[in-house]
């Protein structure tokens, strides 16, 4: 068979995930080769959360797409979950951080700017209060217009969760803590999902791709965190290595059994409550 034939041959699976410096160290592997899968070729897009929430729920776009767990239920028709690739905090998680120290009563009655509705950090905020006034704002400006005045707080989420104090803001809530205080469980923030109309085989390939990949990773740290750093926005090394270590970890290996139990309540939770119009129908590729 000829190098033509060849490629032709080879089955082409796209992955999408967002420009941020876990999701990199992830996907280390296979965006640099370093990890092959006999007669699969992967192809790469990297976009922000919300839109790819929103391709995967409106176009089932890309065959592998990183998600936010909020997004799952009005996709699950088109995709199920991956056993792996997961971000999930062991008891931290996306911030409401202020100007000034809030209480939990102050933060309620505050007008929060957030990264956006399909957001798991969108979702576990309204679970702490249902009656909150928000506004989406893009992930990356939600610091500069809360220390601007234009919001009260601000929900942040990604690397804003170790820089918001050189800003001169202050936490006023940590929702992965008070959600452990709740459930006794860790936060499941995002995740990976894939197409079900690529069959059970290759879906059960690509996924061990995947976790073939975070293991790469983790074997070689430093080769994938100098990877990483491209995607660290404005990161020192040690802090990048800090974000890395708390979102690529054995847990994202595999979620465990508390972690499926997280994903799930998380979402019955979101159900039960109505701020999620549909039942999730929690399934994952092992």
């Amino acid at each position: 068979m000829n190098a033509t034939s060849t490629a032709a041959a080879l089955q082409k699976i796209s992955i999408a995930h967002s420009p941020d410096s876990d999701d990199a160290f992830m996907f280390y592997g296979l965006a640099t080769n370093k990890v092959r899968v006999p007669g699969f070729k992967f192809t790469h897009t990297l976009t922000d959360i919300e839109t790819l929430n929103q391709r995967a729920i409106h176009e089932a776009f890309y065959d592998v797409t990183a998600i936010s767990f909020h997004a799952y239920p009005y996709m699950q028709q088109a995709y199920t979950l991956m056993a792996c690739g997961g971000s999930v905090g062991e008891g931290y998680g996306p911030m409401v951080v202020a100007p000034r120290k809030l209480s939990l009563a102050g933060i309620k009655k505050t007008r929060v700017a957030v990264p956006g509705t399909l957001t798991t950090a969108y979702l576990t905020l309204k679970l702490f209060a249902p009656e909150i006034e928000t506004a989406v704002v893009p992930f990356d400006k939600i610091i500069p217009a809360v220390v601007a005045g234009e919001f009260d707080a601000g929900l942040i989420i990604h690397e804003g969760q170790l820089t918001y104090s050189n800003n001169g803001l202050v936490k006023a809530l940590d929702l992965g803590a008070w959600w452990r205080e709740q459930t006794g469980l860790p936060l499941p923030l995002g995740g990976n999902a894939i197409r079900r109309a690529l069959g059970e085989e290759t879906m059960r390939i690509t996924t061990n791709a995947l976790r073939e990949s975070i293991q790469h990773a983790l074997d070689h740290r430093e080769e994938a965190l100098a990877y990483a750093m491209q995607f660290a926005r404005d990161l020192d090394p040690a802090l990048a290595n800090q974000f890395v270590g708390m979102y690529v970890n054995e847990r994202t290996l595999n979620y465990g059994e508390d972690g499926r139990e997280a994903i799930r309540k998380l979402l019955d939770m979101g159900f039960d409550r109505g701020i999620i119009p549909m039942r999730a129908e929690v399934a994952f590729v092992d």
